[in-house]
């Protein structure tokens, strides 16, 4: 059974950090490009940034040179480190393994508010 489970949601200030951490189980990890989702309140969900097995990045241009993402595959997880949050980064933040399938987590809470 795959299981994708996020950590590390929260209630953070505008300006602060957070570090988001997810941890797969059921899937050859390696094999999977991991990616890093999120949905607003009222809004589509959109891919954050993504990293392939081969450690290539990208990011969407709203959070280009304030998150990063990366991957341990020996520990098959996958962290979003995010700087610089503003109130517009308010969203479910879902983790994702795709290969021949999708698979998704539950998605944890991350509020920028004041």
């Amino acid at each position: 059974q795959v299981q994708l489970v996020e950590s590390g949601g929260g209630l953070v200030q505008p300006g602060g950090s957070r570090r988001l951490s997810c941890a797969a189980s059921g899937i050859i990890f390696s094999f999977h490009v991991m990616g890093w989702y999120r949905q607003a309140p009222g809004k589509e969900r959109e891919l954050v940034a993504r990293i392939t097995t081969g450690g290539i990045t990208n990011y969407v241009d709203s959070v280009k040179g304030r998150f990063t993402i990366s991957r341990d595959n020996a520990k098959s997880t996958v962290d979003l480190q995010m700087n610089s949050l503003k109130p517009e980064d308010t969203a479910v933040y879902y983790c994702n393994a795709e290969k021949l399938e999708s698979y998704w987590g539950k998605g944890t809470l991350v509020t920028v508010s004041s």
